[in-house]
């Protein structure tokens, strides 16, 4: 049986960090890598777009969920744990604060970590068994055993990338809980009535999530209406507010670089010379125009009214398949400070295993790389009292 000083469980984000800032240590340890998929970083490879946003200049805490904020703010926010030295590119903000490397290649990004893994051995398994010490099984029978063991296995988002929910059960050996798990950054189920002449197209909209008379998030971008409900990514970015709770209903402004004044004022000059039908023609698409009238009447108090507040009830999401991240995961409780196990000395989670995630708009990836370094940093602490 080969045995290793660190086994990471998962290739991701996350665990190329953690086995990255292990190597970049320089303490030589013997580090294995076990990756189901062919190739690691296969999903950071494809987010942003394909552009990679990695970082958000507006890194505070009210951008993360789960049970224990203190956690994410102490290793994502915190400054103490830099992603950027990661990698050997150059990165840039945009307007919204997303960072991106400046060449907007994710894949590069994969491609960045892949190569200092000098020395570090890749095996592509999936893990099936774990036992304390580290023993751990892997899908073709073999096994290999661990000092520290490492779980960066993802959540249950995006079965494609071999993140099914499965890897759960091998913190579950040890003990630890599994907080209740919802879809996030993923697409909205609403009623269609009031859209079904919509599928397809795209509007710039407020977009507001609100739950009984609580106002629980507002942004602003492309809502864009499909045979389900509504996409885009406003919808990705006020989903997180929405997906664990129950009676939240989205209230969409349309128009919102214009005041509720200004578009009546400019409907009533309109009324006469146009169809009713055709009010909002030229203010907004035509089918988007027509379904808000059909919906308000010919009231133009009405049609601004519904044009500001055009509410569609959260019936659910489009499922983890597509969601981008899971909220929920591995319970915080039972972990320490440095991600290490309060029920097994030498165990670590990284990553989005853990009841952790964040909003839209790289604050996901900020949480992987930043747990992976602060796990390969207490690895590297806990070694050298060992040792």
């Amino acid at each position: 049986m080969k045995e290793y000083d660190v086994a990471v469980i998962g290739g991701g984000a996350s665990g190329l960090a953690c086995a990255v800032q292990l190597v970049k240590s320089g303490k030589k340890l013997k580090i294995a890598i076990i990756e189901p998929s062919a190739r690691l970083g296969k999903k950071l490879s494809q987010t942003g777009n394909g552009q990679g946003n990695v970082s958000n200049t507006d890194m505070t805490a009210e951008h993360f969920f789960g049970g224990n904020k203190k956690l994410a703010e102490s290793i994502a926010c915190s400054g103490k744990y830099d992603p950027f030295t990661l990698f050997d590119c150059l990165f840039l903000a945009d307007e919204k604060g997303r960072v991106y490397p400046s060449g907007r290649q994710a894949s590069a990004l994969g491609d960045s970590l892949i190569r200092q893994l000098t020395g570090v051995d890749i095996i592509t398994a999936k893990v099936t068994d774990i036992e304390k010490g580290f023993t751990l099984t892997l899908s073709d029978g073999s096994q290999i055993k661990g000092r520290f063991a490492v779980l960066c296995t993802g959540g249950k988002a995006q079965k494609q990338f071999n993140t099914d929910g499965s890897a759960y059960s091998l913190a579950l050996k040890f003990g630890h809980k599994l907080t209740a798990l919802y879809p996030s950054l993923v697409q909205l189920k609403t009623p269609t009535e009031h859209i079904k002449t919509l599928k397809g197209i795209r509007a710039d909209c407020e977009v507001a999530a609100v739950c009984g008379k609580k106002r629980l998030k507002t942004v602003r971008g492309d809502v864009i209406f499909t045979d389900y409900g509504v996409s885009g990514n406003a919808v990705f970015s006020i989903s997180p507010y929405c997906t664990d709770k129950p009676g939240v209903v989205l209230c969409l402004a349309f128009l919102p670089d214009f005041s509720a004044d200004l578009i009546e004022e400019n409907l009533r000059a309109r009324m006469g010379s146009v169809d009713v039908r055709d009010l909002l023609s030229g203010s907004l698409h035509n089918q988007v125009g027509r379904a808000i009238i059909n919906r308000a009447g010919g009231d133009i108090k009405n049609i601004v009214s519904t044009l500001k507040n055009f509410e569609l009830p959260v019936l659910g999401t489009l499922g983890f398949d597509y969601a981008q991240v899971t909220r929920g995961g591995i319970d915080t409780s039972d972990i320490s400070g440095e991600l290490e196990s309060k029920l097994c000395k030498g165990l670590y989670f990284a990553g989005e295993v853990v009841d952790v995630d964040g909003d839209c708009g790289g604050y996901n990836l900020q949480w992987a790389f930043t747990s992976g370094m602060a796990v390969a940093d207490g690895i590297i602490k806990n070694y050298d009292k060992k040792a």
